[in-house]
């Protein structure tokens, strides 16, 4: 399920209390705990897909009184095999139940689905597709996304007379409401303020400063490289780079992300003046981990866009609120903005931000991402 980060409301003040319960809920599912997801139409237990053991298994069926469905997102339902909207996310309860191997192949595409083969797999899975919309089930998917999971959700729904919040208190579990989990990055994006400044001269560029915004949310920080003076109100040279581990880090040949932010650096530093925001979204947004995993089945023979929706990704998992509010903090409205990528620019500009000029921003490839580069003009409209 695709979500509209880029349209909201990018003034309005974000709600504290509403982030606080989806942020330990995000620590919780990481742990392999489960958490309650609340909705209009019910509450479910929820425990990620990845994290399940077989006690935590027993314990959320013995917990929830029944026997646990598996959600995943369209992506993934589609990548199994099933002929499901790729919007919305999909329940999955085998007649048979769900043991720990099935649930971690049905979750894991770099696992071999070796426990449920063959004809009819829409059936043996008793597979149905879900609304679209904010329903606790959606919401389970989107939250393990949140915590770099994937996007995989083992769930129970509680009967419609318990009471949730005894219930809560009883098994001292940590209940969180299904819209507050579809506006967590927004908000988060919302609550950015400043938080450090220093001088950090870089090699390209002695004359740069870093400024470190941080969301209230306790969520990851985002990096502005101020380079020069630039002046505010003014159209200002811009790079919205996406941070990249191996590629900035370790030198990665497989794409052509450390080139870019050196060479954003670079041309910034010779043009006088401008900004490179460093955002905290790895692998296009889906986390170090998937990135990972998505290599592992790009090794196998996908592109870069079909690993990403086979591990139950959208495309491209982004946002760029965070970078219109650290943009307009510091000053800035309009970017001549330094990119191939069209949607970067579109949505920068539905989040406040003018692009008054796309400033061209190419690399030769380099023997191994060949293939990655014409994935990228091929199916993501990059502009090369």
């Amino acid at each position: 399920m695709a979500l509209d980060y880029a349209s909201a409301d990018i003034d309005a003040l974000p709600d504290q209390a509403a982030q606080r319960a989806v942020d330990r809920a995000l620590a919780d599912l990481r742990r392999g705990e489960a958490v309650l997801v609340t909705a209009v139409e019910g509450t479910l237990l929820v425990l990620a897909a990845e994290a399940v053991t077989a006690a935590s298994l027993d314990h959320l069926t013995v917990l929830g009184g029944a026997t646990p469905s598996l959600i995943v997102t369209g992506q993934r339902a589609v990548a199994l095999g099933l002929d499901m909207p790729v919007d919305q996310p999909v329940r999955l309860s085998p007649p048979k139940g769900l043991g720990l191997e099935l649930v971690r192949e049905l979750a894991d595409p770099t696992r071999p689905l070796k426990s449920l083969t063959g004809a009819d797999l829409a059936e043996r899975l008793g597979a149905v597709s879900l609304p679209g919309d904010v329903t606790a089930e959606g919401a389970a998917t989107i939250l393990a996304k949140i915590a770099r999971l994937l996007p995989a959700a083992l769930v129970v729904p509680l009967p419609a007379d318990r009471e949730v919040r005894v219930f809560a208190r009883r098994h001292d579990l940590l209940m969180v409401a299904a819209a507050d989990i579809v506006d967590y990055r927004r908000r988060s994006a919302r609550s950015l303020t400043r938080v450090a400044e220093a001088a950090v001269p870089l090699e390209d560029a002695e004359r740069t400063r870093i400024v470190a915004f941080r969301p209230s949310d306790g969520g990851p920080e985002h990096l502005a490289i101020i380079i020069g003076d630039p002046v505010p109100g003014q159209p200002v040279l811009a790079r919205l780079h996406s941070e990249c581990f191996t590629g900035d880090l370790l030198g990665s040949l497989r794409c052509d992300c450390g080139p870019q932010l050196r060479g954003a650096i670079r041309e910034v530093s010779t043009a006088g003046s401008g900004i490179v925001l460093y955002l905290a979204q790895e692998g296009r947004g889906i986390g170090l981990m998937n990135k990972l995993r998505a290599y592992k089945l790009q090794d196998g023979g996908l592109d870069t866009v079909d690993a990403n929706t086979v591990l139950g990704f959208d495309a491209d998992e982004r946002v760029y609120l965070p970078a219109a509010h650290m943009l307009k903090q510091l000053g800035f409205s309009q970017v001549r903005l330094m990119t191939n990528n069209p949607d970067k620019m579109e949505q920068l500009a539905r989040c406040g931000v003018e692009v008054v000029e796309r400033v061209p921003h190419i690399f030769p490839a380099n023997g191994h991402n060949e293939a990655y580069l014409r994935t990228k003009a091929e199916r993501s409209g990059h502009l090369f």
